[in-house]
């Protein structure tokens, strides 16, 4: 069992950086993928990011490549999403989730594991 808390989002002007959180519980961290994801008012979740359990593999979605950079610290049991020269069209809550097993990182089913979420709101 995985216990994951998002935290780092917040009311922020469009150009800015936000670096969010994804704090785990549990000793096998390590042993678990990890995603990111966002969910924007009245649409579906869609994903951003995942990577590897030692971090050697990442995959982004077209729409945040150069902008958006995941990174994990398995000591600390985190995993960070820094975004950088934030938009309106990001104002979403932004949610992790951790994999068991994983292939593609794309795919909410693959997860069996998600956070509660913070919420990003990017003024103009």
């Amino acid at each position: 069992q995985v216990q994951l808390v998002e935290s780092g989002g917040g009311l922020v002007q469009a150009g800015d950086s936000l670096r969010l959180s994804c704090a785990a519980s549990g000793r096998t961290f390590r042993s678990y993928a990890v995603g990111w994801f966002r969910q924007a008012p009245g649409k579906e979740r869609v994903f951003l990011v995942g990577i590897s359990r030692s971090g050697g593999r990442i995959a982004y979605a077209d729409s945040v490549k150069g902008r958006f950079t995941i990174s994990r610290d398995n000591a600390k049991n985190t995993v960070y999403l820094q975004i950088n020269s934030l938009k309106p069209e990001d104002t979403a809550v932004y949610y992790c989730a951790a994999a068991d097993g994983s292939s593609s990182y794309k795919t909410i089913a693959e997860y069996d594991y998600w956070g509660q979420g913070t919420q990003v709101t990017v003024s103009s």
